[in-house]
């Protein structure tokens, strides 16, 4: 899983060190960019070990910017020769030096054309365009000659003679083979895995902050409303199902399915949708005014503690609600089916045979019997409890998983998304573990071994 969440968040299109090192008028500092990049820790190779042809160097990665890596791959995948790409990637780097050795006084609409076109050299790995801007170069430089020949007329002349040698020594046989190139611990999943494990989950793409300090602030509004919603429905659910079981083809067990199956078919965002509608406006009814709006209310440190809990359940009775009456549909039509079930069994009988009270046969011999479902559900909602329901969230404006999932999303904010989905995937196989240790405990028959 790990191995999945690491190279689906470094295959995500754009370049996220650039986004953080940009300076107030858009530009990239070229050392910020730097600093950047290792604080990230992107500035090292992916894996602990590469494979791929002959052709490409081991120090690939050492190019931060994230353009300029894949077009060096795009040129070295055409022709082979990686020393000589480099060689002109060098001589692109000289041309906008001499370029910003300029003064001032010197600049001109010449000068302008040239750096547009030396800049977009960075981005091509295609003949036809590269050839194009180094005419552009040439015929602007020669308009200016005579005032830039002292600044401009080597690096010129040496980017157009490396580039030349790229194909006249292409070494396209070096593609052919393979080549294994080890890079030990020193890589980026060995550092992300190793802070994942010590809880340090990096740094927000949006503004810098760090994922951690981002997730904990919403963990708490999805954990208060997901463990509220889960008993609310265990404890509804749960006497619901085994009442219904007791009591199979009963006018109340008929009356009972076809309402839950009702609740079990609306989706949560249409109910959600109906309860701001209708019980938070006095638009249609001001009987039904009964919530406030949106959101938390007000949470300033400053009002006291009980004005402030009063405020925040009221407005976590909706959402919980629609994070409800879904599972208690689910969880009573399985306790019910896991006691039918149950309640036919022999020692059920042998249970009444000598005495037992009626009480004691339900709860005490059947229902231990029947939480085997119950429990393997339990345990598939582990996750969910920590991801939080991006619907509902997002309807009610509650800062919680949910919402930060889907923010992150939209924002492109991938550390945070993939941090989510890791966490997820841990608290699915804790969730297995726990079931299987309430395995033991609800079945005698079943031991820890």
């Amino acid at each position: 899983m790990s191995l999945i969440v690491f190279g689906l968040s470094r295959l995500i299109p754009g370049d996220p060190v650039a986004n953080l090192a940009q300076g107030k008028n858009g530009e990239i500092d070229p050392i910020e960019y730097q600093r950047t990049a290792a604080r990230l820790g992107l500035d090292k190779p992916l894996f602990y070990f590469s494979i791929s042809s002959a052709a490409y160097p081991d120090t690939l990665y050492q190019v931060l910017i994230k353009d300029h890596q894949n077009t060096l791959s795009n040129l070295i995948s055409q022709y082979g020769n990686s020393e000589q790409v480099f060689d002109d990637f060098a001589n692109i780097g000289q041309l906008g030096k001499a370029l910003e050795r300029i003064p001032d006084s010197l600049k001109s609409d010449a000068t302008i054309d040239i750096k547009r076109a030396y800049s977009q050299l960075y981005i091509q790995h295609k003949d036809g365009p590269i050839n194009s801007y180094l005419d552009n170069i040439q015929t602007s430089y020669l308009s200016e000659s005579t005032t830039l020949n002292s600044y401009l007329s080597q690096p010129i002349q040496a980017l157009s003679d490396s580039y030349k040698r790229i194909p006249s020594q292409a070494t396209p046989w070096k593609l052919y083979i393979p080549d294994v190139k080890w890079f030990g611990t020193n890589n980026q999943y060995h550092h992300w895995m190793t802070r994942f494990l010590k809880g340090d989950f990096g740094y927000s793409y949006r503004n810098g902050r760090p994922v951690s300090k981002r997730i904990t602030e919403a963990l708490g509004w999805t954990l208060t409303m997901n463990l509220l919603a889960l008993l609310l429905v265990l404890l509804i659910s749960i006497p619901l199902g085994v009442y219904s079981a007791v009591r199979k083809g009963s006018r109340f067990d008929r009356f009972t399915s076809v309402l839950l199956f009702m609740l079990y078919s609306m989706p949560n965002f249409w109910i959600a949708t109906l309860f701001l509608v209708f019980l938070t406006t006095p638009e249609y009814s001001e009987y039904l005014d009964w919530f406030p709006s949106t959101g938390l209310g007000d949470t300033s440190p400053e009002i006291p503690f009980w004005n402030r809990f009063w405020d925040r359940a009221v407005h976590m009775v909706l959402p919980i609600i629609c994070l409800s009456y879904g599972g208690l549909a689910y969880f009573s039509r399985q306790t019910r089916g896991a006691m039918i079930d149950t309640m036919g069994q022999d020692f059920i009988r042998t249970a009444r045979s000598k005495g037992v009270s009626e009480r004691s046969v339900i709860w005490r011999h059947a229902f231990r019997n029947s939480l085997f479902p119950l429990i393997s559900i339990i345990a598939m909602i582990f996750p969910a409890i920590l991801a939080g329901s991006v619907i509902v969230e997002y309807i009610f404006n509650i800062p919680g998983m949910g919402r930060l999932v889907f923010d992150s999303i939209i924002a492109q904010d991938w550390p945070i998304v993939y941090t989510i989905l890791m966490l997820t995937a841990v608290l699915a196989m804790l969730g297995n573990l726990v079931g299987d240790l309430l395995y033991a405990w609800a079945d005698p028959r079943v031991n820890f071994e």
